[in-house]
């Protein structure tokens, strides 16, 4: 039996369809059918429910499925590795990312690993978190870049770097001249904020809560790109991770303040499915991603910076992190 047949199979259960596991493997949707259908008169089963949409395996398909996954994963993962021992990387690695990690970190990273490795392949989507989840659970991408990641009995969490987060603002707000911000001042102004049904909202308003403020939320959006949109009209401020604003700040259109009192972050993590083996492609990706949230870090604490509460580029944003990441003193 050929490791391509079980791949075929793998792809069939983990995306519900056999066009799309056609696709991904080169194949027409006869001959992803016509694959399953084989492996089914070898084993003597039915491993697919076909009646259903999508479709689902059967309880012999299921167990079949949870143990070709993982053979399958070690041979190419194998595979590359020998191949590679005295070439350079040439593999393969796909990433699902929420977009506001995608625009504030990845272009960057992305860029610098394929100047390190130009026989690399990355292929990078852009998703919202539960999509993100989704696709890391049915194998259809290597890992996954989310925010406040959850491990569970599917998903493994490698927590990858802190976000500060600051008051952001439109500077002709009241609040853009300021220095430092305290929470409990937010009370009673408006703000835009994050959708309820993500968890970043929930985590905002409970600190908010814990501080006493009880802020008006004008407006809600589901992804940082339009809160920012909205902020720079002064539709309200809004509670951002600092990296999210890089851009708006160099040109002036949004002003960050940084917060008082207990430190604000947004924790990002890298999520894989439990028990997958990646490729050596995908590892070395990894690799340089904690190598950049480590020097981030040491920049970050290698400076002692004043709170600002102007505009400034990223090499500044970058120094500004670290009043968060350090800790501030309790207000008096």
């Amino acid at each position: 039996m050929h490791v391509k047949s079980l791949k075929v199979f793998c792809d069939v259960v983990g995306q519900r369809s056999f066009s799309r596991a056609a696709d991904e493997n080169g194949i027409s949707q006869s001959g992803a059918s016509q694959v399953v259908h084989q492996l089914e008169e070898r084993l003597g089963v039915k491993l697919i429910d076909r009646s259903k949409r999508p479709l689902v395996p059967t309880a012999e398909g299921e167990l079949y499925y949870q143990g070709c996954r993982q053979l399958v994963q070690r041979y190419y993962a194998l595979e590359e590795d020998v191949r590679t021992f005295h070439k350079e990387l040439a593999g393969q690695v796909t990433i699902a990312s929420i977009y506001s990690v995608g625009l504030s970190h990845m272009n960057a990273c992305v860029q610098e690993f394929l100047g390190k490795h130009p026989k690399a392949n990355v292929r990078l989507q852009y998703h919202h978190p539960d999509t993100v989840v989704q696709l890391v659970e049915t194998d259809q991408v290597d890992f996954g870049l989310v925010s406040y990641p959850k491990a569970s009995k599917s998903i493994k969490v490698d927590m990858w770097r802190e976000e500060p987060m600051f008051l952001v603002c439109a500077p002709g707000c009241e609040l853009a001249d300021r220095e430092t911000v305290w929470l409990d001042e937010l009370d009673s102004r408006r703000m835009v904020g994050f959708d309820t049904r993500l968890q970043i909202r929930r985590e905002i308003d409970f600190v908010l809560s814990s501080a006493g403020a009880d802020v008006q939320v004008v407006m809600e959006f589901d992804n940082i790109e339009t809160i920012k949109r909205a902020i720079e009209i002064d539709a309200g401020f809004g509670l951002l991770p600092i990296d999210t604003v890089t851009r708006e700040l160099e040109t002036g259109s949004l002003v960050a303040v940084p917060i008082e009192g207990a430190p604000l972050s947004r924790p990002l993590g890298i999520v894989t499915r439990q028990g997958k083996e990646l490729g050596k492609t995908a590892r070395r990706f990894i690799q340089l991603l904690h190598e950049k949230a480590e020097s981030s870090e040491a920049n970050a604490s290698e400076s002692e910076v004043k709170p600002v509460a102007a505009s400034f580029g990223e090499e500044e944003a970058a120094n500004a992190n670290s009043d968060l990441e350090n800790g501030v003193s309790a207000r008096t």
